[in-house]
């Protein structure tokens, strides 16, 4: 087929262009599946086959003790953490300005004693004399939610050698 284009004649390639592109379609789809397929044992947790986390297998590295806030996806100013994570009010997940992404904290409430083990996935708090902002659910679950700030003792944890 020849099509006229500014008076120049031009042969339609659409056959040529549609079978070079189903081809490319064809290899892409079996790469990622040969990649997936690859892939997917790595995507595994680790711990799903060993016994699982208890008490007694944490041991207290350091301690800390300030105050402790509580922030939400409303406060925080969208959904996602410093982690990359999307943030989950109910979650156990805490923000600190210094430890390092997946920490494990215990946080205790001192007005109280209850506590609540957490992991570190967002930075902050960026207020004067507090160390942890927590997610709501775990300040409703400490029992400080409705006054929003609380004296806490942050037990910062790290796996016992076994």
């Amino acid at each position: 087929m020849i099509l006229w284009h500014l008076g120049k004649p031009r042969r339609r390639l659409t056959t040529v262009c549609t079978y070079t592109m189903n081809m490319t379609r064809k290899y892409k789809s079996v790469a990622l599946a040969i990649a997936g397929v690859i892939l997917m044992p790595s995507c595994t947790a680790s711990t799903a086959a060993s016994k699982p986390q208890t008490a007694e297998s944490w041991q207290i590295a350091t301690t800390q003790h300030g105050k402790a806030s509580w922030y939400s996806v409303r406060t925080n100013g969208g959904t996602r953490t410093a982690s990359g994570n999307r943030l989950n009010n109910g979650a156990a997940t805490a923000a600190h300005k210094t430890l390092p992404m997946g920490s494990k904290v215990r946080v205790v409430n001192l007005r109280n004693g209850k506590s609540e083990v957490v992991t570190i996935t967002d930075r902050g708090p960026f207020v004067r004399g507090r160390v942890i902002d927590v997610t709501l659910g775990v300040a409703q679950r400490l029992g400080f939610a409705s006054s929003g700030v609380a004296p806490v003792k942050l037990e910062v944890l790290e796996a016992k050698d076994a």
